[in-house]
């Protein structure tokens, strides 16, 4: 047996692993959310420009109420675990095929792991702070700035250890090769995680941001062995793994939301390994869906402000397409399918580059 295929096997294998133990961890998990009441009291009322949402409020029931926040507790919780398991397993055995499960290494899990905690504690701060309806955002929560400042301060840490740690100064332009930016690798690495952050507003609908983001993580685990970065591409799948098990008891009806905890740690890990895997310039294609969800936001906010006329509906873009008439349901497939597609097109566009 080859070096590639028992690297295959153990990123495919860590992949199965943490898809079952997510499933088996979901009910401890939901038993507590349901237990707390980790839910919204009320559904939203203001926007973020301080107007009115009655469209939102349209689509989204009291009921809604009472679904729990903290899913993506999963998806940080499980990675952990495999992450200490494995590596504990490496250090007390002699067993060979143990040792190769442990996914940790400095030059390549190391930061998406702790850019995955760290973004995900804050984002589950912000969940409790939003149930109890505490906080200065509306409704509760951290407030916006607060927000983008704690992102800024990761996506600065990051930077700085890719920049003075890791060396890494250049910045790959798919057919051209790499461009050398010096030290605006940092900067560059704050905004794009700002970018990246503000997707999470794709997380509306039932299942449409698990399986959103179950593709493009599925695409940075191809890129990821395409490139030889065997333990990150083990990471990837093994985030994909947690949201397969998500998407199992997220299909509509919702048995829980995956909250600022789940949207805040996906996004700014998957600036990491965008980063990583030197495949920022494709990220907008890989994740076009978050380009999309983001962009309509922007897009409706300028033009209030300064055209003083709607170009949507209702932003973000699924609010637009429910009022049209779309089933919610319709609306997610469809965006998955177009999801894959981009992401294929993404790998397609890395593998030539």
């Amino acid at each position: 047996m080859d070096l590639l295929t028992i690297d295959i096997i153990k990123i495919f294998t860590l992949g199965v692993l943490a898809f079952f133990l997510a499933f088996f961890l979901t009910p401890i998990l939901t038993y507590f959310l349901y237990k707390y009441k980790f839910w919204k009291k009320e559904v939203k009322t203001k926007a973020i420009d301080g107007g009115e949402l009655p469209i939102f409020q349209k689509f989204h029931k009291e009921g809604e109420t009472k679904i729990p926040r903290g899913g993506g507790v999963l998806f940080w919780l499980t990675t952990l675990l495999l992450a200490f398991l494995f590596f504990i397993f490496s250090k007390i055995t002699n067993i060979w095929w143990l040792d190769k499960l442990n996914f940790l290494s400095r030059e390549q899990t190391w930061l998406p792991l702790f850019a995955l905690v760290v973004a995900s504690l804050i984002g589950l701060s912000d969940d409790i702070l939003t149930i109890k309806g505490k906080g200065k955002y509306i409704g509760g929560g951290f407030s916006l700035k607060i927000r983008l400042f704690l992102i800024s301060i990761i996506g600065l840490v990051s930077g700085y250890w890719f920049y003075f740690r890791l060396g890494w100064n250049t910045l790959h332009i798919p057919g051209l090769g790499p461009i050398e930016i010096g030290i605006l690798y940092i900067p560059l690495f704050i905004l794009v995680m700002l970018a990246v952050y503000s997707s999470g507003i794709i997380d509306g609908l039932d299942g449409l941001a698990g399986g959103t983001f179950a593709s493009i993580f599925t695409a940075f685990t191809i890129i990821a062995i395409w490139r030889g970065q065997i333990d990150l591409a083990a990471f990837c799948l093994i985030i994909v793994g947690t949201l397969l098990a998500f998407l199992w008891f997220n299909i509509p009806p919702a048995r829980f939301y995956m909250g600022e905890t789940g949207s805040m740690g996906l996004t700014v890990t998957l600036t990491v390994i965008a980063f990583f895997t030197d495949s920022v310039l494709i990220l907008p294609i890989i994740g076009f869906l978050l380009v999309v969800w983001s962009s309509s936001v922007i897009i409706q906010l300028f033009s209030k402000r300064f055209l003083k006329k709607k170009v949507f509906i209702a932003a973000p873009i699924h609010l637009h397409l429910q009022e049209k008439g779309w089933p919610h349901y319709k609306i997610t497939m469809r965006m998955w399918l177009i999801g894959a597609v981009m992401a294929i097109i993404g790998i397609t566009i890395s593998l030539l580059g």
